[in-house]
């Protein structure tokens, strides 16, 4: 790795924006609950959440590779999520006051990740075996986040939420400021039209299985915190089971440069999407067996770890040059933001009807379906790794 790389600052930044995901995975679906909101609510506002990823990374990636002034970007946005976040201290708004909160700090906060990968894989330069050792760093701030608010909620109950999330973007809005921009590439040929790039077929195919692995897992991110209280868990006990997830997590981040040139990316992403439909029918069929979802839970190495790291390298390859900001956004916004959100809403309207079971089990079929996909539209050839035939 380039001796000048920002690593330190870089991880940070990654600790940080991870840090805040791991309070709101697992704790913002039982914190609504504690406000009153039923399972269609909590999904509909889960939905919203990853609902703004579609438009805001589309939008400000325009911006970013316009003005190749990425890293204000992201300083902007994570001092605007600050702001909008702080709306949730007000207390006794209902479903409009909560939505609104949400769709105001998410717009910002959900801006900042697509830029921040791309200007992390600017200063990598094409050294994109190395991402996973510094993303790893998310999974960190993940995990002592998840470990130590699910402590904080067996002592102090769920209304610590909130708080810590509050003090957590304040803590990345400072890190955005040390985190320097890399110099914008110019040796690739990619300022082509975006349109063209999309058109391809192994393009478009990854991104549609991408978006169908991330609709299996919208009930994942909305109720599966709250599925394992229904069946008696503890917050700390929910806590040590997202633990084990991103532990494993971790290893595979920590492997993935050694894994990336020798399977390569094609054969990674059928694997991982293959892992998450095994992993949904676990989740399905044994809620009261904690060894068992600790197992699906190792699972996430594959189904997060994996998946992210591939497909990234992927999106790297094939939006070059001045599409960079903006394929990391599409990337997003079709994954992260479409697909779970409308992963999340299908959730939350058919929670209460069919039953936890039920809907994992749906979402095992969704997975194994974008396998297919995966398997059937990346070429084998397309490694980061190999020449173009």
């Amino acid at each position: 790795m380039a001796n000048a790389l920002p690593t330190i600052r870089l991880s940070a930044f990654y600790l940080a924006f991870f840090g805040v995901l791991g309070v709101l995975s697992p704790y913002w679906g039982p914190y609504l609950k504690s406000r009153g909101f039923d399972a269609a609510a909590i999904g509909s506002l889960i939905a919203l959440l990853h609902a703004t990823k579609i438009v805001a990374p589309n939008l400000w990636g325009w911006v970013a590779d316009h003005t190749g002034r990425r890293i204000a970007i992201i300083r902007i946005a994570c001092l605007a999520a600050l702001v909008g976040f702080s709306g949730v201290l007000i207390q006794g708004g209902g479903f409009l006051w909560m939505a609104a909160v949400m769709v105001t700090f998410s717009f910002f906060w959900n801006a900042a990740l697509p830029q921040f990968e791309a200007n992390t894989m600017s200063h990598l330069a094409g050294q994109t075996q190395f991402y996973p050792r510094i993303r790893l760093w998310g999974t960190v701030g993940f995990m002592i986040s998840v470990l130590a608010v699910g402590e904080g909620i067996d002592r102090l109950g769920v209304d610590i939420v909130p708080t810590v999330l509050l003090f957590l973007f304040l803590v990345l809005a400072v890190i955005s400021l040390t985190v320097p921009q890399a110099d914008r590439r110019s040796a690739d040929s990619g300022d082509g039209r975006l349109l063209s790039v999309l058109r391809q077929p192994r393009v478009l195919g990854l991104l549609v299985a991408c978006f169908l692995l991330q609709v299996s897992h919208g009930p994942f991110y909305a109720f599966y915190s709250i599925y394992l209280q229904d069946y008696g868990y503890s917050g700390t006990a929910i806590g040590l089971l997202w633990a084990v997830a991103l532990i494993a997590e971790i290893g595979v981040f920590l492997l993935m440069p050694r894994w990336l040139p020798r399977f390569g990316p094609r054969r990674l992403l059928a694997l991982a999407m293959s892992l998450g439909a095994m992993r949904w029918l676990l989740v399905a069929g044994f809620p009261e067996l904690m060894p068992v979802q600790a197992m699906a839970q190792l699972m996430h190495a594959a189904t997060y770890g994996v998946y992210h790291a591939a497909a990234i390298s992927l999106i790297d390859r094939y939006f070059t040059g001045g599409l960079q900001g903006r394929g990391q956004a599409i990337y997003s916004s079709m994954t992260f933001g479409a697909g779970v959100a409308l992963g999340s809403y299908m959730a939350g309207r058919l929670w209460d009807t069919a039953g936890g079971s039920q809907i994992f089990l749906m979402a095992a079929g969704i997975a194994a379906l974008a396998a297919i996909v995966a398997a059937s539209v990346v070429p084998r050839r397309d490694s980061l790794y190999a020449r173009s035939a």
